[in-house]
């Protein structure tokens, strides 16, 4: 095992403080290093304004100017883990940092062994020089790379990628889909940090799922879109009726994207007769037979999220349609703590069968059919299923197997040096 090491991790903890979903994807990271007893901290440098979840007084002011809730978010999950001096946060707008002093995040950069950069969240990578390795997770695999190979408007974005020294995605198994951007993309995974994941409740009675609608705009390359769930889930929307008395829940994000999203309507809705001028994405699958539950609400905080998941039967998802479209090898952070959780998952087919076993535990779709007889499948054994999805879960997404090899890849001698544009 490697030396202990000072390690800085990077995220969006304090940018989204509702989704805490989003919380535990960049917090696993922490607490999976602190465990293997390295010397960890958590910055957030993103250069992005924090939100305000609920719109602000008019209902539409989505970008906070007090940053207080978001540093005080932060703070408590820093320290329920015993993490309490080990973070710092930039509010952009003046720029003022919290948390760590000047003295203490220049001390630590200096030293810093590593600095994973997960999801790329880093506003200026190059300002984070001076730690000895500069490591670039890839969550988004496929919109990624079209991104750094797109010719205009994404400049920016391959500066900041070529400030890195070592390249890893959560596309294990890039298709011809996927373009070469001239990086070496190492495969990764989501660690999970196991502890926090075990339980011993009964399942629930729902197959359920955390999503939103959309999350930005769909990217085009080679004559093709590379789109959001709202693509993909509109070929599924009459599921349920195919697998009643299965109850099938979605917790959606609420925020709609009008001005280019897929308008939710129904298949069958023709010119939208009858219909109000714009449909919600929750007024479309209500309709549809799904059970819509609020996102906001069922995954609002750290226990809450883990709790929606582990009182669940099972996950029923589709997948962003980049990620059907490239077959990268993607594979949710969410369905990792499902089957944390020792709950099977059901999910679209991204290419992830080449790395990850699927049939016993996983089960993967492609088609309307395909779906419904996966679900009919953990139906009928649901127990077999469950022991599998755990066992899944320790063997390849344990914190404790998936970080040490990210690090020993991050510091092997043969690590080409960064990229420059």
């Amino acid at each position: 095992m490697t030396s202990r090491l000072r390690i800085i991790v990077t995220g969006l903890i304090a940018q989204h403080p509702l989704l805490a979903g989003v919380t535990w994807d960049y917090l696993q990271y922490v607490l999976g290093l602190a465990r293997l007893g390295h010397d960890v901290y958590y910055f957030e440098d993103s250069g992005q304004w924090p939100y305000t979840p609920d719109g602000g007084a008019s209902g539409n002011e989505w970008i906070a100017r007090d940053c207080a809730p978001n540093v005080d978010h932060l703070a408590r999950v820093m320290a329920r883990f015993g993490l309490a001096d080990r973070w710092a946060y930039r509010f952009p707008t003046r720029p003022r940092w919290f948390g760590l002093s000047h003295r203490e995040r220049r001390a630590a950069i200096e030293s810093a062994d590593l600095l994973i950069n997960v999801s790329g969240t880093l506003r200026r990578p190059a300002d984070y020089r001076r730690v000895k390795r500069l490591v670039y997770i890839d969550s988004d695999p496929a919109f990624t790379q079209v991104k750094l190979v797109l010719p205009r408007g994404h400049l920016k974005f391959r500066k900041r990628v070529n400030a890195h020294d070592v390249y890893f995605s959560f596309g294990e198994a890039f298709s011809s889909a996927v373009p070469d951007t001239g990086h070496r993309w190492r495969p990764t995974r989501q660690p999970i940090v196991l502890p926090e994941w075990r339980h011993s409740a009964a399942p629930g009675e729902a197959f359920t799922t955390v999503m939103s609608w959309t999350s930005y705009r769909p990217l085009r390359y080679a004559g093709q879109n590379f789109g959001q769930k709202d693509v993909e889930l509109r070929r599924f929307l009459e599921l349920p009726a195919r697998v009643r008395p299965t109850v099938l829940e979605i917790a959606l994000n609420p925020t709609q994207h009008v001005d280019w999203e897929v308008e939710p309507r129904a298949p069958s809705s023709g010119d939208g007769a009858g219909e109000s001028p714009r449909s919600t994405a929750g007024d479309l699958l209500s309709r549809m037979g799904w059970r819509v539950a609020d996102a906001a609400r069922v995954g609002c905080d750290l226990d809450g999220y883990r709790h929606y998941i582990q009182s669940s039967k099972a996950e029923w998802s589709v997948a962003k349609n980049g990620y059907v479209r490239g077959q990268a090898g993607w594979f949710s952070c969410r369905s990792a703590c499902y089957l944390a959780a020792g709950r099977p998952v059901i999910v679209q087919d991204t290419g992830f069968g080449a790395v990850i076993p699927a049939g016993e535990g996983v089960l993967t779709f492609g088609t309307m059919e395909e779906a419904a007889a996966a679900i009919r499948e953990v139906e009928s054994d649901h127990g077999r299923h469950a022991k599998a999805a755990r066992a899944i879960a320790e063997e390849y997404f344990d914190s404790d197997k998936v970080l040490p090899r990210l690090i020993d890849e991050a510091l092997s001698s043969d690590a080409p040096p960064a990229v420059h544009a």
